[in-house]
């Protein structure tokens, strides 16, 4: 297994570079990606960005959208590194809607949302007609108090 870049794949020992991905502190694995010292399947590059698919995927052609500074969290990269990131978003989105029409898009922010690498990151997740794993069989309509606490937290800047 190797790493895609422009239209070369370069080989690398994918199971050591997993290995560095540590929460505080320590090497980051997208931050590496980033930097052209780990390997990844590019599919996008700019000046603040990059998009590349994931190495264990949910389904064929699941990208990771990240940008180049590091950050934990959407809330932890500048205004304008957001920005760049929603941007190269929406153009991934355009790329997997060739794949198919239906996609996922997930932001896991922080280790009990989900989050592994902690670097932020959007998944972009084309959708084939296989189970969807962000639809749970039942789910319980939310209550008017709960909703109204809610509204009462949300709502301030």
């Amino acid at each position: 297994m190797g790493a895609l870049r422009g239209n070369r794949l370069v080989r690398s020992d994918l199971l050591g570079v997993m290995a560095s991905e540590k929460r505080d502190g320590g090497p980051c694995i997208f931050c590496d990606i980033a930097a052209h010292t780990a390997p990844a399947y590019l599919v996008y590059e700019d000046a603040s960005t990059l998009a590349f698919l994931d190495l264990f995927p949910f389904t064929r052609g699941h990208l990771l959208v990240i940008p180049r500074c590091h950050g934990a969290r959407l809330t932890d990269i500048p205004f304008a590194d957001q920005t760049a990131l929603i941007r190269t978003l929406d153009e991934l989105c355009r790329r997997a809607e060739r794949l198919t029409p239906d996609y996922n898009v997930a932001l896991n922010a922080g280790a009990r949302a989900g989050q592994i690498v902690f670097h932020v990151h959007f998944h972009v997740i084309p959708r084939y007609g296989e189970a969807n794993p962000f639809h749970p069989a039942s789910r319980t309509r939310l209550g008017e108090e709960e909703a109204r606490g809610l509204v009462r937290e949300l709502s301030q800047p």
